[in-house]
C-alpha cells in the first residue's frame, strides 16, 4: 500500500568575467537562432503579463518545428568538440553494466517471474518458470521484437490473469504516456483483437480471469478520470463505464488487495484521498464508497482477513499513523488506532503479510524498516549503521511467506536485493549490482552527511559522495542535484553512471531541500503552495555552505535538476546566478503561470494544491513572483544545457523552448546557452537503457568541458 499523496550565508560577488572561459574551441562565427517576438498579452487579475513567444506553443506550426531544429543545429556545432567524448563517455558508462542482466525472481501463483536483458540489446525481455526455476522459461515479451520500427517504446502494466493464461499489457509508442491495452494468450502466443486506446497502461483481472477493469485518460489533459470494465471477447465499444471522477483536480486507478479478495477504486488529489471497493469474484457488482471524500484527509488501504488496515494522515496526523477497520463498515468512525503518530517519524508505506506487518518509516531523513508479528511476539527494526543510505521494501507479492525482499545501497555502495527471513532473522542477498570494468572499488570512496543552515535558520541536509583524497580547498568541481516538490524525495542511492564524473574528480551532493519529505511531512508542506520558496532559497543556501566549507567555489560549482527539479533551476539562476559556473536543466517546468491557468493542459488542475490556483489572486501574485519564465532579466546567467522532449505530456515542450529564447533575448554574458529538443520523445526521454545513457553523457561532456576536462 502505498503512502496516499503518491506518486541553499555568505555574500559572495563574482562577476561573469571571473569565470572560467572553457569554450575555446568553439567558432564564434556560430550564431544562436533567434526567435521571432510576437508580443501576445495575458490578462489576469487586472495584470498583464507580455509574452512574445507564446506562439512557440503551436506544436503543428512548421515555424515551431523550424525553430525547434534550429536550436538542435546551433547545439550540435556548439558541442561538436565534444563529440566524442560524448561517444567516449556513453561506452564508459555502457562499459559498467551488466548487459547481459538478469532481475531477481519472484513467486506469484506458482510462476516465478523474471526481467532480463541480453547482451547489446536496449529492451527487456519478460519471461517466467512454472513451480521452479529449473523449469523451462516461457517468454511473455520480448520488448527488442516488439521496438522494432519504433523510435520509442515502452511496455507498461503486465498483469497476469488468475488462471495464469492471459496477460494483459499496456504499450506507449509515442512518449506521450497514452498507453494502448491488450491482451495475450500466454499458451498460444496469440494477441487477442480488443484495442484499448488512451489509458494508463494498468489494468486488473477480476477473480474469474475474464473481466478486466482498466483505467482511461482524458484525450486532451491526459487526466487519468474513468475506469472501465471489459469482458473478454466482446467489442471495446461495450465495455461499461463503472466510476467517473468528475472532479479535475483528482486523478483515479484500480487495483486488486494483496489479498485478492477486493478490487479497489481510487481517487486521488494532492491533498485527498478516497476509495471504492467491490470483491473480486462479483466484477458485475457495485463498488461500495470506503470512506467519502473530505478535503484535507489522505489515506490508502490494505486488506487482511477480515479487516482493512488504513495509511492515514486523520485526527492531524501529519506524519501519518495506521489505523484498523472491520471490512464489514469501512466509514472513519470506526477506524482504530494500530500504530499512533509520530512528531519526528513518517510512515511511508505498510507491506502485509499472513504472520507480520513490515512498516517503512522514514526517520531523521533516513529509512527504517519495521517488522512486527501480527501476534505481538515480535516488533524489531532491520539493522542499518551508514550515515546516509537507501533501503526500501521491495517486490513482495507473496502474501503466506516469512521472506521479506528489500533492497538496500548508498552512494558508495552497489545496490543488493536481500531475503530477510522475519522469523530466523537471516538474510541472504540474492543478487549485488555488479560494476564491471574492473576499476570499481567501493573502499575507494567517502560518502557524509552534512547540515546548511538556510537564511531562516532551518538546517538543510545534505548527502555528499566524492574519491578518496579529494583536497576541500575550493578547487574541486562539485555537482549540487535537487528536487523538492510533491513530496518526493530523492534519496542517497548508487550510480554506476556517476562514477564518470567522481573519477574525474567531481563532488556530487543531493540536496534534500524543502518541498521533499526527507525530514518528515512537514518538510513537505513548507516547501508548497504559498511557502514554495523555500524549496529554491534552500538550494542557493546549500550551495553557499559547499563554497564557504570550501568543497568547491563558483568558478566549479554546477547544478542540474529535472522536470520539477528544472522549476528549481529556474528560480535559483533568477536568484542567484554568480554561484554556479554551469547549470543542467532537463525537461524543465518553467512558464509556471501561464501552465497553471491552462486547464486544457495535461495535468494541470491536479497540480492546484502543489502550486496553488492562480485563478485565485494570491496563488497568482506568488507563483509569478518566482515563476523562471516571468522573472528572466538583463543580468548574467550561467553557462546552461536545456533539455526537453516535443511529446512531452508532463512539461511541455514550449516551456523550456520559450525560456531559452527570452535568456537569449535579455542575459548579458556570452556564456553558453544549449538547447535540446529530442524529436521523438516525451518527459521521460530515450526509452532504451543504453539511448539513455547517450543523453547522460551529452550532459556529463557538457559539465566536463566547462571544466577543460577533455577525456
Amino acid at each position: 500500500m502505498k503512502t496516499p499523496h503518491i506518486i541553499f550565508l555568505l555574500s559572495l560577488t563574482f562577476a561573469t568575467s571571473c569565470k572560467k572561459n572553457t569554450m575555446t574551441t568553439l567558432d564564434t562565427k556560430v550564431l544562436p537562432p533567434i526567435a521571432d517576438k510576437e508580443p501576445t498579452n495575458l490578462e489576469k487579475h487586472n495584470d498583464i503579463r507580455v509574452d512574445n513567444y507564446f506562439w512557440l506553443n503551436e506544436r503543428e506550426n512548421p515555424e515551431v518545428i523550424d525553430y525547434l531544429e534550429r536550436e538542435n543545429d546551433y547545439n550540435e556545432k556548439m558541442t561538436a568538440h565534444t563529440k566524442e567524448f560524448q561517444t567516449a563517455l556513453f561506452e564508459e558508462m555502457k562499459g559498467r553494466i551488466k548487459e547481459d542482466d538478469s532481475s531477481v525472481p519472484y513467486k506469484l501463483n506458482g510462476y516465478w517471474y523474471l526481467t532480463r536483458f541480453e547482451k547489446g540489446k536496449d529492451y527487456p525481455i519478460y519471461s517466467r518458470k512454472k513451480e521452479t526455476l529449473d523449469a523451462q522459461e516461457e517468454i511473455l515479451f520480448d520488448c527488442n521484437k516488439e521496438a522494432e520500427g519504433h523510435s520509442y517504446y515502452k511496455l507498461s502494466g503486465l498483469n497476469i490473469s488468475p488462471d495464469n493464461k492471459l496477460a494483459a499489457f499496456g504499450v506507449d509508442t509515442v512518449s506521450r504516456r497514452k498507453y494502448t491495452i491488450r491482451i495475450k494468450n500466454i499458451e498460444t502466443g496469440e494477441i487477442y483483437p480488443e484495442v484499448i486506446e488512451t489509458t494508463t497502461g494498468g489494468s486488473t483481472w477480476a477473480a474469474d480471469s475474464k473481466t478486466l477493469f482498466y483505467t482511461k485518460k482524458d484525450d486532451e489533459t491526459l487526466r487519468s478520470n474513468k475506469i472501465y470494465r471489459h469482458v473478454l471477447g466482446t467489442p471495446v465499444s461495450e465495455d461499461v463505464e463503472v466510476f467517473n471522477e468528475t472532479d479535475d483536480t483528482f486523478y483515479t486507478f484500480v487495483y486488486k488487495t494483496k489479498s485478492k479478495k477486493y478490487l479497489v477504486i481510487g481517487s486521488s488529489s494532492t491533498l485527498t484521498s478516497e476509495y471504492r471497493i467491490l470483491r473480486a469474484d462479483d466484477p458485475m457488482g457495485q463498488f461500495k464508497v470506503f470512506q467519502p471524500r473530505v478535503r484535507g484527509l489522505e489515506y490508502g488501504i490494505a486488506h487482511y482477513e477480515d479487516h482493512f488496515y488504513v495509511l492515514t494522515n486523520a485526527d492531524k496526523a501529519t506524519n501519518f499513523k495506521l489505523m484498523k477497520v472491520s471490512e464489514d463498515d469501512t466509514s472513519k468512525d470506526n477506524w482504530k488506532d494500530i500504530i499512533p503518530h509520530r512528531n519526528d517519524v513518517l510512515i511511508e508505506d505498510v507491506e502485509i503479510f499472513k504472520d507480520y506487518l513490515v512498516v517503512s518509516e522514514r526517520d531523521n531523513g533516513l529509512n527504517k524498516i519495521n517488522v512486527k508479528r501480527w501476534d505481538g511476539t515480535a516488533d524489531y527494526y532491520l539493522p542499518f549503521d551508514n550515515e546516509t543510505y537507501t533501503a526500501y521494501v521491495s517486490t513482495n507479492p507473496d502474501f503466506d511467506t516469512h521472506l521479506l525482499r528489500y533492497s538496500y545501497n548508498s552512494l558508495t555502495t552497489p545496490n543488493s536485493v536481500i531475503d530477510f527471513d522475519m522469523e530466523t532473522k537471516e538474510k541472504e542477498v540474492k543478487k549485488e549490482q555488479e560494476v564491471l570494468g574492473g576499476k570499481f572499488d567501493k573502499n575507494n570512496y567517502v560518502s557524509e552527511r552534512v547540515w546548511a543552515t538556510a537564511e531562516d535558520g532551518t538546517k538543510i541536509p545534505i548527502s555528499l559522495v566524492y574519491k578518496k583524497g579529494i583536497q576541500k580547498d575550493g578547487n574541486s568541481p562539485l555537482l549540487q542535484y535537487g528536487y523538492g516538490s510533491y513530496g518526493s524525495t530523492i534519496d542517497p542511492y548508487f550510480s554506476t553512471v556517476r562514477l564518470s564524473l567522481l573519477d574525474r574528480g567531481f563532488i556530487y551532493a543531493i540536496a534534500h531541500i524543502r518541498g521533499s519529505e526527507y525530514l518528515g511531512r512537514s518538510w513537505y508542506e513548507n516547501g508548497k503552495l504559498l511557502t514554495k520558496k523555500n524549496t529554491f532559497t534552500d538550494f542557493v543556501d546549500c550551495s553557499k555552505f559547499l563554497i564557504d566549507q570550501k568543497y568547491t567555489s563558483p568558478d566549479h560549482l554546477y547544478a542540474m535538476g529535472g522536470s520539477a527539479g528544472g522549476l528549481l533551476m529556474g528560480a535559483v539562476v533568477n536568484m542567484a546566478p554568480e554561484l554556479y559556473n554551469g547549470v543542467v536543466a532537463a525537461v524543465p517546468f518553467v512558464d509556471v503561470v501561464t501552465t497553471m491557468l491552462d486547464d486544457s493542459i495535461p495535468l494541470t488542475t491536479g497540480e492546484y494544491d502543489e502550486w496553488g490556483n492562480p485563478n485565485e489572486e494570491k496563488y497568482y501574485t506568488y507563483m509569478k513572483s518566482y515563476s523562471p519564465y516571468d522573472n528572466v532579466t538583463a543580468q548574467d546567467y550561467p553557462n546552461m544545457l536545456v533539455t526537453t522532449g516535443l511529446h512531452d505530456s508532463q512539461v511541455q515542450y514550449w516551456e523550456p523552448a520559450k525560456w531559452v529564447a527570452k535568456l537569449r533575448e535579455l542575459k548579458t554574458d556570452d556564456n553558453l546557452l544549449l538547447l535540446h529538443t529530442n524529436m521523438d520523445a516525451g518527459h521521460g526521454g530515450a526509452s532504451g537503457r543504453f539511448e539513455a545513457l547517450k543523453e547522460v553523457a551529452e550532459e556529463y561532456a557538457f559539465l566536463l568541458d566547462l571544466e577543460s576536462i577533455k577525456d
